[in-house]
């Protein structure tokens, strides 16, 4: 985990990066789940998509097709991706290309489309389709050529940066976010015929306080995949949710999912909105707890503490502690001023968190409940305790002990 040396190398259309992703296939955040348990923003994420790869010509029709088995559903993370939220893929959205040089391996990722009313809340209407069609015909082959052109950009150093400016990577990703349109901006400049289209890319990446987020988990995929199937190892690989489950995988298990159901965020809500209207916790984005960023990251940002309702900014480096209780190491590469140049905790052992009671906390985004209004907050969730149980009962099991 952390020898690897992720690199963001490319943007690409997923049916160039995942081959098998084909026509009516979809990709979605957590565990496997089947359209009849899914909730209220995944499935209007569902109608959404189809519309926009042209599979149905209207939110109905695309609702009508998904209650007749006509989409075939899977998790990202069975084929080498992350989504957000609801986390949807399909095959001619451009995906983030991230490759673990150490190891060889790449993850996937789709481009973060912004705040508020967005299809990884749950969003469907003519305004979201119209900015995946953006990201699709012009950011995403823009960004490739981009990264191309300069043979990629080095993500440990930039987390390093962005963690002594204030960031954890999962609610916070401004200064993240500023450093990537630093590297970008001049190259992409150079290539540009259009300078009103270079103006609102550039705008785009700058007005977008959450761009790294996406990077920042295909990061974090990247480096996890390789930590899969080691024998006797109790260290969690992938977390995720899809708001009706949460699962997660450990090392010495392989690829099974140990799943329950999944908690209620708490948080602060935007004006107009309460508890009420929250859906549970969703998407891949707790990857980033798994590499010991976000929640596990919470003293480099005390900013984000008041933000997600975590109580002052005063208690943030509590949260880092207590996550330090539940790993196996800290990470010498990424470390916290606030903590005297700390790591950050990594490596989430699954002994620790039944011993101790403590389950990890996931600095999280709030949807509707309901599918098309988008994203109402933001807070912390705790992954429920159930999963731990499960993967430790069959841990266990798998090292013979009875």
């Amino acid at each position: 985990m952390l020898a690897g040396d992720p690199v963001l190398v490319d943007v690409v259309p997923a049916a160039q990066a995942i081959p098998t992703l084909g026509e009516h296939t979809i990709l979605h955040a957590g565990p496997p789940i089947e359209w009849a348990r899914m909730c209220g923003p995944m499935r209007g994420a569902v109608m959404g998509i189809a519309v926009f790869e042209g599979w149905a010509p209207d939110l109905a029709t695309a609702g009508s097709m998904a209650d007749g088995g006509e989409f075939s559903f899977h998790p990202n993370h069975h084929f080498n991706a992350v989504g957000p939220m609801t986390g949807l893929t399909t095959l001619s959205q451009p995906v983030l290309v991230v490759e673990n040089r150490t190891f060889g391996n790449r993850a996937y990722c789709t481009i973060n489309e912004g705040l508020g009313k967005v299809m990884r809340f749950g969003g469907n209407d003519k305004e979201v389709l119209d900015r995946l069609a953006w990201l699709r015909d012009v950011l995403g082959p823009a960004m490739g050529a981009t990264l191309r052109e300069m043979g990629g950009m080095a993500l440990k150093s930039t987390v390093a940066q962005g963690l002594t400016m204030g960031d954890e990577m999962h609610q916070r990703n401004v200064a993240c976010s500023g450093l990537t349109l630093r590297e970008l901006a001049p190259v992409m400049a150079g290539n540009a015929n259009d300078s009103a289209a270079l103006a609102e890319m550039l705008t785009f990446i700058g007005g977008n306080h959450q761009f790294f987020l996406n990077i920042a988990m295909a990061l974090g995929k990247a480096l996890m995949d390789p930590v899969r199937d080691i024998d006797g190892s109790s260290v969690v690989t992938a977390m995720s949710r899809n708001g009706t489950d949460f699962g997660i995988r450990v090392s010495g298990t392989g690829d099974t999912w140990f799943v329950a159901p999944v908690e209620q965020p708490e948080g602060l809500y935007f004006p107009g909105f309460t508890e009420a209207d929250a859906n549970p916790d969703m998407g891949d984005s707790t990857i980033i707890e798994t590499i010991g960023l976000g929640g596990f990251a919470m003293a480099a940002a005390p900013a984000v503490a008041g933000f997600v309702g975590a109580g002052s900014a005063s208690e943030a480096a509590n949260f880092t502690r207590a996550m330090g209780e539940i790993t196996v190491a800290e990470n010498p590469e990424w470390t916290i001023p606030a903590l005297d140049y700390q790591g950050v905790p990594a490596a989430i052992d699954i002994r620790l968190v039944v011993e101790t009671g403590r389950t990890p906390t996931i600095n999280t985004g709030i949807a509707h409940r309901e599918q098309g209004v988008g994203q109402v907050g933001a807070g912390v969730v705790r992954a429920p305790m159930d999963c731990f149980e499960q993967a430790l009962v069959s841990f266990a099991e798998s090292l013979g002990v009875a």
